[in-house]
């Protein structure tokens, strides 16, 4: 049916996203039967006065529902429908990457537009944009990381706060005039990857603590601190990276209260803080004089977004820590810096985060539909989950199954600091991934918990 013009006015969804909605339906109806060519993808845009891009993201949507196929050279076509009984063939799944923690992608165009719009007002001065700049962020650059971080019960003296290319150059930065090699950091015994790769490339000795529902055991950083003396406990206190814990406030005291009576610094990594409407206080409030406070914006406006907002726990520190991220970042970027800047002060970063927060949501609420009970741990504005394997698989062995059938998941070993590996993984919701796809992905996975390897390897 090459003549088929669907009527978006009857949807008020991202176009693309009604496209494949009207191919489902249609399809159901019998509008659309098996085998009828959908029209070419730039003669569509043309009867319907939209982008090529907009047609060709609504079929891409529409193939990954399983709706219809492209065929090189000749067309889109509605798919084949899959036979049923003992002549059914289980029906392959398609590649989804749930191995990397990214925010939702934004789908919608009036936000997306807005995001755009920033780019035309901060390249009013794109020649002075393109010119070195102050270290630690110009004037208006800081004044929007302080607006920023005041969310958080943080008001930083101006001296004390740096915009950075990033999280990791400020924690590599901080971590290497705290420690030297083979000097000894703490941390949780389950944590942040990329924590534990800048550790080992500074040559430190890294330790993890054993864990409750709650944070790290408080009992045991004091006693790691009499027997150990190390040089800083670092923490990823809310939303945690993997485990999706959140320290509530009571816990962050007793652990403040360790790292005081020891002189311990407390690294904190505060990258999904903006996540929660309301969660416990930043470290950074409760100990100021001890903590370095690091705000990264991947996770709450955009990976792509090189900045970050540190806040040092003394002028002192800052005279240091200026002088060993200067070292290896001359700068950070001032055109991302910027464009941070002109989202906070136009309110765009707010609108982003609640995006991202509904998203979040839904997709959280998607895993707790398919995946078992009890199986998991997980937060509802978390982007992944924490899933603990049953007794017939082996983190290896669920992993490779999961990459022979296209979907990337992580076994626990790259977040164990300490200990042996726990038998399970995690599996991250958000990214590029449609909320079709992610569902599709989490029902294979679902599947593949219940039968034992022998068995999965027969689909």
């Amino acid at each position: 049916m090459s003549n088929w013009l669907p009527d978006l006015t009857r949807s008020d969804k991202p176009r693309y996203i009604a496209i494949a909605d009207l191919i489902a339906e249609d399809i159901r109806l019998g509008r659309l039967s098996v085998g009828d060519r959908l029209p070419p993808q730039r003669k569509l845009a043309s009867q319907l006065g939209v982008d090529f891009t907009t047609i060709a993201r609504g079929y891409v949507e529409a193939q990954k529902r399983g709706l219809v196929e492209s065929r090189v050279g000749q067309g889109t076509f509605v798919r084949t429908k899959t036979p049923v009984g003992k002549d059914a063939i289980p029906p392959r799944v398609r590649p989804a990457d749930l191995s990397m923690n990214l925010p939702p992608e934004l789908e919608d165009p009036a936000l997306i537009r807005r995001m755009q719009d920033a780019f035309t007002d901060i390249s009013r001065d794109m020649i002075g944009l393109l010119r070195y700049q102050g270290f630690g962020g110009s004037p208006a650059d800081k004044d929007a990381a302080a607006m920023w971080l005041g969310r958080r019960a943080l008001a930083p003296p101006k001296e004390r706060l740096f915009v950075t290319p990033g999280a990791h150059p400020a924690l590599f930065g901080i971590l290497s005039i705290l420690a030297k090699p083979d000097d000894i950091i703490l941390s949780e015994e389950i944590t942040y990857p990329g924590a534990r790769f800048i550790a080992a490339q500074l040559r430190l000795k890294h330790i993890g603590l054993p864990m409750d529902a709650e944070g790290i055991d408080p009992d045991a950083f004091a006693d790691a601190c009499i027997k150990l003396k190390p040089k800083a406990l670092y923490l990823n206190p809310t939303l945690q990276n993997p485990t999706t814990l959140t320290v509530p406030e009571t816990r962050r005291t007793e652990i403040a209260s360790v790292a005081y009576r020891h002189n311990v610094p407390i690294i904190e990594d505060d990258a999904c803080g903006f996540i929660p409407l309301h969660s416990p206080p930043p470290f950074a409030a409760i100990a100021p004089d001890l903590t370095w406070h690091v705000a990264g914006l991947a996770k709450c406006l955009g990976a792509g977004l090189r900045t970050a907002y540190v806040v040092a726990p003394s002028a002192h520190a800052s005279w240091a820590f200026a002088a060993a991220l200067r070292a290896v970042n001359v700068m950070a970027s001032p055109l991302c810096a910027a464009l941070a800047t002109q989202w906070i002060e136009n309110g765009t970063a707010d609108a982003v985060l609640q995006f991202i927060r509904n998203e979040a949501l839904a997709r959280q609420q998607i895993a707790r539909d398919i995946l078992p009970g009890g199986r998991f741990k997980s937060d509802p504005l978390s982007f992944n989950i924490w899933l603990t394997l049953p007794p017939a698989w082996t983190r290896s062995a669920f992993v490779s199954h999961m990459r022979s059938s296209g979907i990337g998941v992580v076994a626990s070993d790259a977040f164990t600091v300490s200990g042996i590996p726990q038998e399970a993984l995690r599996i991250c919701l958000c990214g590029p991934i449609s909320r079709a796809s992610l569902a599709e992905a989490l029902g294979y996975i679902a599947h593949s918990l219940t039968v034992t390897p022998e068995g999965a390897s027969a689909f």
